[in-house]
């Protein structure tokens, strides 16, 4: 029996629930891996799979074996990794999510000038906008931009991500401009509703925290879409300076309370607990972080 492949396939079908996803991820038949996990069981002399047509999930023993072993292929992991490490360049696969209008403006050119520097890594990016799982989905590295919650993952923080209250001129004109948070009660609000906060907005000045519960017409989980819907005067959005600043720079929109601010949201590169961190995931971290770390205004 291949212990190691045996246990890589136990520790997939956890991760997954499913030997149909393990298969496909491990690039194995769905047979191959039924029959490690079961030469797997054989061997032990317990069971350590709950299954059912459609999900597998660990019982208590299995519970117990899926901690040991991942402690276990983490160890191989970084043995082979500081071995090959310091005989030639990282390579192999790097499954990379992302958000979407970050993948499209900001992480494309970094993902670039990453290749010229690691030739023979290949990078699979998937955008979305969906807060994916991690583990499940099988990524080694995930982009969130979000005030994030208690999790078993480990999050790095990249760069703070700073927002920007605008608005169009057109829409200015006709509406007036606010001067004070509560002024945008009478507004037509467009907002991002994907976060902890919920509708609500944070605004923070002199006069200390406004806590304010736009009247919005518009509730997406996309910020270009918000950039774009306010050019065309819709309504006063929050939205990332990274997102905002050419349609500011290029008079599309203008930024207003400047005396106020709202909370920066914060990029954060999240991965998987291991006791030891791969070669390729540190790497593209480190890269990140030096790519985009410094850019307080991203």
């Amino acid at each position: 029996m291949d212990k190691v492949t045996s246990l890589q396939a136990f520790v997939k079908v956890v991760e997954t629930g499913s030997f149909s996803e393990a298969a496909r991820q491990l690039r194995l038949s769905r047979s191959a891996v039924s029959k490690y996990i079961g030469d797997l069981e054989e061997s032990l002399g317990v069971q350590l799979l709950n299954r059912t047509t459609r999900h597998a999930s660990p019982n208590e023993n299995g519970q117990l074996y899926f901690e040991r072993a991942l402690v276990i292929l983490s160890e191989i992991d970084a043995a082979d990794q500081a071995v090959t490490h310091l005989q030639s360049a990282p390579r192999g696969l790097l499954r990379i999510n992302a958000p979407m209008s970050f993948g499209t403006i900001r992480l494309g050119p970094a993902l670039a000038d990453f290749m010229v520097k690691y030739p023979e890594m290949q990078l699979q990016l998937v955008l979305s906008d969906d807060l994916v799982d991690p583990v499940q989905d099988g990524f080694d590295v995930t982009l969130r931009i979000a005030e994030l919650e208690s999790s078993s993952l480990i999050a790095r923080k990249i760069t703070p991500m700073p927002r920007a209250i605008c608005a169009s001129p057109e829409y200015l004109d006709k509406h007036g401009t606010p001067s004070h948070p509560r002024d945008l009660r009478d507004h037509a609000s467009l907002t991002y509703g994907f976060l902890l906060t919920g509708n609500q907005w944070k605004l923070t000045g002199a006069d200390g925290e406004h806590w304010i519960q736009p009247a919005w017409s518009l509730c997406v989980n996309n910020a270009e879409v918000l950039r774009d819907v306010a050019v065309k005067g819709r309504g006063v959005a929050l939205i990332p300076k990274f997102i905002a600043g050419e349609a500011v720079k290029n008079g599309e929109l203008k930024e207003i309370l400047k005396d106020f601010r709202s909370p920066p949201l914060t990029l954060y590169a999240i991965y998987p607990p291991t006791r030891h961190l791969s070669v390729k995931v540190r790497l593209f971290i480190d890269f990140l972080v030096e790519r985009f770390g410094h850019e307080a205004d991203a």
